[in-house]
């Protein structure tokens, strides 16, 4: 989750000090006093007062993610943090694996989950930026295995399910905002969700693994045959939506979904240790990872049985697939916020990533999208639209995380993009997004959004 090169002298020499300070002083940041991870020119390491921060302040994310791993809540914690394209903090502490006390490091690699989805939502737009598609378009139109699905409305004497038509197809752009009509199969119950379950396309897709073998198309080919579980527009539930959009970025493309990635976003932005799974050469900076036991203690154990990112899979799941680092995911969300460019890549324009960020969901929705007040779904990730209801700081924040306990956000007021990564799921998860925002931002001498 490698170095960036862009020269900007006038002289040879000047040039080549450049390079060299560069790479000595912006590039690299120890770790535990062993390691060092290349960042780039674009995101240079900086003091936190070189950006308006307080250096003491600041240290209290990093006390409060080991005071986590001491209460024996966590088992370790990497945090990165940039402001005005400028690293000023990044950290690692606790442990890899507890039980063989390999040390965090800032290279550790961790399993993702669905911060797979923001990454699926920039390859599509990608596509879209290409003319491939409208947001408008009807998703059977690329997806004939969803052509003409009924929606749900309740039940017959003999348990099987009645449906109606839908009174529209589901949209792209539904798709996108997970208001169309799909569902997860494991967040809530209805004979929907046990359908999914039965699938095999509920926690699977969760998890990002079918059945062995089984690609992107056979999943979309189960889906069509599943009943939608409310009128496409209607209402938001966090739902598989984005699967369908990895299946639908190889219609488009002509390419396998992970080869697509790669080429499009992985290469350019130098994000080399981001993948559908871990190589042999990069297990021994891999994450153990854990749940809490009956008793609350952290137990050694993948969230969901028959989950192996050691190997590649056949189903590359465009909701919850992806192993990366907290560097890598930081050079993702950085050019983000620059607007779709990091170190002279560019990956998609502005205007691309202004429109991913506004709210998408439908007018007719009266609640929030998220049933959290203040906020809403933009295309593939949450937007706080008033940060006094959703608890926040900054209007037009947007954010997501993942099932091991990754989050980030990005924050286009402050101009501040936070990653951090766990490994650990369960009831007793600590609220480290919340935690470690209320700190990022304390730390803050010089707002920029007051």
């Amino acid at each position: 989750m490698t170095s960036f090169i862009r020269l900007n002298s006038k002289a040879l020499q000047h040039t080549l000090l450049f390079v060299v300070l560069s790479t000595l002083l912006a590039c690299t940041t120890s770790i535990n006093g062993t390691i060092s991870v290349s960042i780039g020119p674009d995101l240079a390491m900086v003091s936190p007062e070189a950006v308006g921060m307080d250096s003491e302040r600041l240290n209290r994310v990093t006390a409060a993610m080991q005071s986590l791993v001491d209460e024996g809540l966590l088992a370790g914690a990497v945090t990165i943090a940039a402001r005005d394209n400028k690293v000023m903090h990044f950290e690692s502490v606790g442990y890899r694996d507890l039980e063989s006390r390999a040390p965090m490091t800032n290279d550790t690699l961790f399993r993702i989950y669905s911060m797979t989805k923001p990454v699926t939502g920039v390859a599509l737009m990608a596509l879209y930026e290409e003319g491939k598609f409208k947001l408008s378009d009807p998703v059977e139109m690329y997806i004939p295995e969803m052509k003409d699905l009924q929606v749900y409305t309740g039940t017959n004497a003999d348990g099987s399910m009645t449906t109606i038509d839908a009174n529209h197809k589901m949209t792209i752009r539904e798709l996108m905002s997970h208001t169309g009509g799909l569902s997860y199969g494991i967040f809530s119950q209805s004979p929907v969700d046990s359908a999914y379950l039965a699938a095999g396309i509920g926690a699977a897709a969760a998890a990002g693994i079918l059945a062995p073998n089984e690609t992107g198309r056979d999943f979309v080919r189960k889906l069509g045959q599943i009943p939608l579980k409310s009128q496409p527009g209607s209402q938001w539930e966090y739902s598989v939506s984005v699967d369908v959009q990895g299946y639908l970025v190889e219609v488009l493309s002509g390419q396998k979904f992970g080869e697509f990635l790669e080429e499009r976003i992985f290469a350019p932005l130098n994000m080399e240790d981001t993948a559908f799974y871990v190589p042999e050469e990069k297990l021994n900076r891999f994450s153990q990872m854990y749940t809490y036991s009956e008793g609350g203690a952290l137990a050694p154990s993948e969230l969901f049985p028959g989950a192996d990112f050691t190997k590649a899979p056949a189903f590359e799941s465009g909701g919850a697939g992806l192993v990366s680092t907290a560097a890598d995911y930081m050079r993702f969300s950085q050019m983000l916020l620059n607007g779709g460019e990091l170190d002279g890549e560019r990956i998609l324009a502005p205007l691309t990533v202004d429109l991913m960020h506004r709210d998408q969901t439908p007018k007719a929705m009266a609640e929030s999208a998220l049933d959290q007040q203040g906020t809403a779904f933009g295309l593939d990730f949450a937007v706080i639209l008033d940060p006094v209801e959703a608890e926040s700081y900054s209007k037009g924040e947007y954010y997501w995380g993942g099932a091991a306990g990754t989050w980030f956000w990005i924050d286009p007021v402050e101009d501040i993009v936070f990653v951090g990564m766990i490994q650990v799921a369960g009831p007793l998860t600590p609220d480290v997004r919340g935690t470690s925002r209320r700190l990022l931002y304390q730390a803050i001498m010089e707002p920029k959004g007051i």
